[in-house]
């Protein structure tokens, strides 16, 4: 009877416990102000992983495909991170919830085939490391051959932590 009250007690304990959400972001080495976290560490809580997002047309009256129809990268990446956006918050979630972010980027043709990082980070700055929302992902860039739809450049997937 002891063990079973015992064992009840530590089952609610450990139950109590897990649901308090404790989150660790740990910054980059050498005081590096680049807005990204070395890695996070999650105990508690649950994660919700967003699928792949890609850019909604800047101008569908455009040709399908063209830089004109999508927009260049800095426009695609507003356009993603402002789907993540509103599909964090149809869940209760925000920007500030996004523990690891996977960025793929297609070599843009203005720049020779290279990917626009630099554009992707005006974008990605608007959203993270901001005094409104100071919580960085730890976070990977890749460039990649091609996305799913010709002409687009960025495609990003999240993982989000609820407490």
């Amino acid at each position: 009877m002891k063990k079973t009250i015992l064992s009840a007690v530590g089952l609610l304990m450990f139950s109590a416990t897990s649901q308090s959400a404790d989150v660790t972001r740990y910054p980059l080495p050498n005081n590096s102000t680049f807005p990204i976290a070395s890695s996070v560490e999650i105990k508690g809580g649950s994660l919700v992983f967003e699928s792949g997002k890609v850019p909604s047309p800047m101008n569908p009256d455009a040709k399908p495909g063209s830089a004109e129809f999508w927009g260049n990268t800095e426009q695609q990446t507003d356009s993603v991170l402002d789907q993540i956006e509103a599909s964090l918050q149809s869940k209760g979630l925000d920007m500030s919830n996004v523990m690891k972010m996977t960025v793929f980027l297609v070599g843009d043709p203005a720049m020779d085939n290279k990917m626009d990082f630099g554009g992707f980070m005006k974008s990605y700055v608007r959203y993270f490391g901001t005094k409104e929302q100071p919580n960085l992902p730890s976070r990977s860039a890749v460039q990649v051959a091609g996305l799913a739809g010709a002409g687009m450049l960025v495609e990003i997937e999240v993982i989000a932590f609820r407490p």
